[in-house]
């Protein structure tokens, strides 16, 4: 083996032992919804609120991908940007309106890009949002975004959730190692896990409603993710049960609470 393939091989080994170190499951690892954009009033979901997040070195920052009439893999939370129908409209006619800090709206190649960058502690929590189409045209939206991340080296520090339990099982057949969450909160931890999924990342209220499942996460060693949390007696209550990860639009918030909680 020559001087330059054993650079190559050792560089490759020294980023796969970063990034698996820095994206293992943490007890109450701060994940920012949508990025962290409150604190300094960044638009949701832009390259301003990922670059925050990772500056803010959390242990996740969450995004939202959708894919447009020629498609386009695009970052975005609602259906719609500026009122038009996201999958029934070009990327062309979707950047002729800014985002509120003036960026244009990002692809998702431009964002994963992004998210490399100088990042050696964010795990790039990928929501891909069902289609309101189809159910084919979300699988295959899946299948895109997946091979846009592999083709950027970026399936070390990314992760997906969805909505769609059929996406994820989709991903699934095509990735055995990836990391997926499950958010609808209709599914036991049993269940998800029967399933090959990784682990559930319900709404704060399903938990309260099923205790349980905390444990019985815990007991399938799967992954305990919650969302959106918000409130400070609501983020004390998932503290002290020892959820993986937290989701929030309040990320100094949450890590002064967790700072308190030591």
């Amino acid at each position: 083996m020559n001087a330059n393939k054993q650079y190559q091989l050792f560089f490759l080994v020294l980023i796969v032992l970063v990034f698996s170190s820095s994206c293992a499951v943490k007890k109450n690892g701060i994940v920012a919804h949508r990025g962290a954009w409150k604190q300094n009033n960044f638009p949701e979901n832009s390259i301003a609120s990922l670059r925050h997040a990772i500056d803010l070195k959390l242990t996740g920052s969450e995004f939202d991908v959708w894919r447009t009439a020629d498609d386009s893999l695009i970052i975005n939370h609602d259906a719609h940007f500026n009122k038009l129908l996201i999958e029934e409209t070009t990327y062309a006619d979707l950047i002729k309106f800014k985002l509120s800090n003036g960026e244009k709206l990002p692809t998702l190649y431009e964002y994963i890009t992004e998210g490399k960058k100088n990042n050696k502690n964010t795990l790039l929590v990928c929501e891909i949002k069902p289609s309101e189409i189809s159910k084919e045209r979300g699988k295959q939206t899946a299948l895109k975004t997946v091979q846009t991340i592999k083709k950027l080296n970026a399936e070390k520090i990314t992760c997906y959730i969805s909505f769609d339990y059929e996406i994820l099982k989709q991903i699934r057949q095509i990735d055995p190692v990836t990391s997926l969450q499950y958010l609808e909160g209709n599914k036991s931890p049993k269940e998800v896990k029967s399933d090959h999924i990784s682990g559930i990342d319900f709404h704060y209220s399903v938990f309260q409603k099923h205790p349980e499942w905390i444990k019985e996460a815990k007991d399938n060693k799967i992954i305990l993710n919650v969302w959106t949390v918000n409130d400070p007696e609501i983020m004390d209550w998932i503290i002290e049960n020892k959820f993986d990860y937290i989701t929030t639009n309040e990320p100094e918030l949450l890590n002064k609470r967790i700072k308190n909680k030591k």
